[in-house]
This record gives C-alpha cells, structure tokens and sequence, in this order.
C-alpha cells in the first residue's frame, strides 16, 4: 500500500515549511505527496510560485492518507481558518487521523479544537490565543516540534524537525532513512 501525505494549502503557502517534508517524503521515502485546498484553484506561494493543488478538499474522505499536513500562509493570521478546513480536520481527527500544523497552520488545529487537550507548539506563546474556540494555553510549550497523539505542531522557523516528526508518523519503519536526513540538514548548524 503507498503511504500518502496530503498538504492541505490556503493561498500563499510559506514554501521553506512544507518543502522540506514533502522533498524528502517523495524523493527519499517514496511516499506520494499531494496537494489539496478548498476549490483547487491556482495558489501563489510566499516565493511567488505559482502551484496548482491537485485536489479539492470536498474531494477527501477524511481517511484519506497516512497525515494530513496544514502549512502556514500570512492569511491565516489574517482571517479565522475557513469553515471547510476546520470541519475536515475535526473529521479526520475524529476516525484517528493523523495531522500536522506548522506556524500559521497551527491556527487551522486551534480552530478544529485539536489543541486544546494536548501539548503542542506554535510560533510563540499567545499566538494561538485569539483563535475562536482555543483554550489550550496550558498546553502550549516553547519546542522546535512537537508530536503526540497523531498531531504535530511546529512554528514556522522549524521546517526540518517538523519534517522529522511527521515522517516518524507516517514511515517509523524508515527509522534509518530519517535519521540520514536529520544527519543531513543539521550539517547546516555544526
């Protein structure tokens, strides 16, 4: 069976905090990687990318895929998370579906109610704290990443461990693999 992981993108998607999941997943890990937003129109990315998601999130059963990965986007700290993506993330996360957040991302597991009852992580503390809903101040803690109970959250400034913890979600298996690639990009910080 192929391991999946869907990136569940609003418009202008921060490039650095999903590529670095999605680059490896593919091409190191050979899990097939998709892209979703709420009508599949054309984004632009913070880069000034142009991607066209491949699917419609009506499209989704919410079991669909091994995790479902929410990026940042300057928008979500401009408007609530919309309607549709809190309803299927609360959907997923009901039949134990597995999901991640990074940075303003977080603010769409805020919304669906994820955070509130477990520890997790955002951009900094009080980030999450306008988000309608959210009352899991007491969770929060000041990590790079943070993984429990089939939910990651990171801030946006670690799109490598981010990576790492939604690998070890999806393809424990390839424990040697993620070593390699953590091995691999913290050469960057010796």
């Amino acid at each position: 069976m192929t391991q999946r992981i869907v990136l569940l993108m609003i418009d202008r998607p921060a490039d650095w905090e999903y590529a670095p999941l999605a680059g490896a997943a593919h091409a190191w890990f050979g899990i097939d990687v998709v892209s979703a937003s709420i009508d599949a129109a054309p984004l632009t990315t913070m880069g000034g990318l142009s991607l066209q998601p491949q699917r419609r999130l009506a499209e989704l059963d919410p079991g669909d895929g091994d995790l479902w990965v929410v990026p940042g986007s300057p928008l979500w700290d401009e408007a609530p998370a919309p309607a549709p993506i809190v309803q299927a993330l609360r959907e997923r996360a009901a039949r134990g579906g597995a999901i991640a957040g990074i940075c303003g991302g977080t603010r769409a597991l805020a919304a669906a109610g994820l955070l509130n009852e477990r520890a997790h992580t955002s951009n900094e503390p009080g980030y999450l704290d306008a988000v309608p809903g959210y009352s899991g101040q007491a969770q929060y803690r000041e990590q790079a990443c943070v993984s429990t109970g089939g939910i990651v959250t990171a801030p946006g400034t670690s799109p490598v461990s981010f990576a790492e913890a939604c690998l070890w979600l999806v393809a424990p298996e390839q424990a040697d693999g993620i070593a390699q690639m953590r091995a691999m990009f913290a050469r960057d910080f010796a």
